[in-house]
């Protein structure tokens, strides 16, 4: 299954102007400074939703770096779901992506792979509390609608998209069932960050049949009512998600 890119609509409104915007990077070069340096400019408005971004020589000059640090900048900011990079035509600002910058921002996800790795860490331990805590808290009214989500998966078939609002409406429901206002803000908060995960892993092989699997063994946890089993369940959900995306990412660099 396969995620397919959107028509290029805006091929026309390019960014010829960010180059000249930009001032070089002063101490020494990472992806990280370079990808907030991009993002900037990104959350100032300079830059519209649907614009073509410089070519990455042309990003390279500007600020002075390696384009090894700039293609790593932009593989970040495609991974946060802030920009899309089309093979054989650029990297175009996303569509919605004024909305989904402060959060960006604050979390502090550009830093490239090891900040990625980092996120799946942090995920792992909040979904494992929010797994925990709706075994011990879930009504049968909850676990019904756990079951229509998950429902909702099996039913997507080829439609990547009704696939991936249902997984992370799983999550969600899960996180709701908690009864943890802090903990579903944050889920809620990375809400964008997790359909951009998901969207990245769609076509790695084996992706939908283990999700349905590992989403299976997380409501059969919850429906018995037991915390423990809801804590592995997710625990292996997460890490086999993990893997599937650092798979995604490093296949990329």
């Amino acid at each position: 299954m396969t995620v397919t890119s959107q028509p290029d609509q805006h091929s026309s409104a390019d960014a010829p102007d960010l180059a000249q915007l930009l001032r070089p990077v002063v101490r020494e070069s990472s992806v990280s400074e370079v990808a907030k340096r991009l993002l900037d400019h990104l959350s100032a408005g300079d830059i519209r939703p649907g614009t073509r971004l410089p070519a990455e020589r042309q990003l390279a000059e500007a600020l002075g770096v390696a384009r090894s640090s700039v293609r790593g900048a932009l593989s970040a900011l495609d991974v946060l779901g802030i920009i899309e990079i089309r093979p054989g035509s650029g990297s175009y600002v996303r569509e919605g992506t004024s909305e989904f910058l402060p959060r960006a921002i604050n979390w502090g996800l550009m830093l490239g792979q090891r900040r990625t790795r980092d996120l799946v860490e942090v995920r792992t331990h909040m979904e494992g509390v929010s797994a925990r805590l709706a075994a011990e808290r879930a009504t049968d009214a909850d676990v019904a609608r756990l079951e229509e989500h998950l429902q909702h998966m099996r039913d997507a078939g080829g439609d990547v998209t009704a696939f991936i609002d249902a997984d992370i409406a799983f999550h969600l429901e899960t996180a709701r069932i908690a009864r943890n206002t802090v903990l579903s803000d944050i889920l809620h908060s990375i809400r964008a960050l997790l359909q951009v995960w998901m969207e990245r892993v769609s076509d790695i092989e084996g992706t939908v049949s283990g999700t349905l699997c590992e989403h299976d063994a997380v409501l059969q946890a919850i429906r018995a009512r037991d915390p423990e089993a809801a804590d592995r369940a997710m625990a292996e959900h997460m890490r086999m998600a993990g893997a599937r995306l650092r798979a995604s990412v490093d296949g990329e660099a």
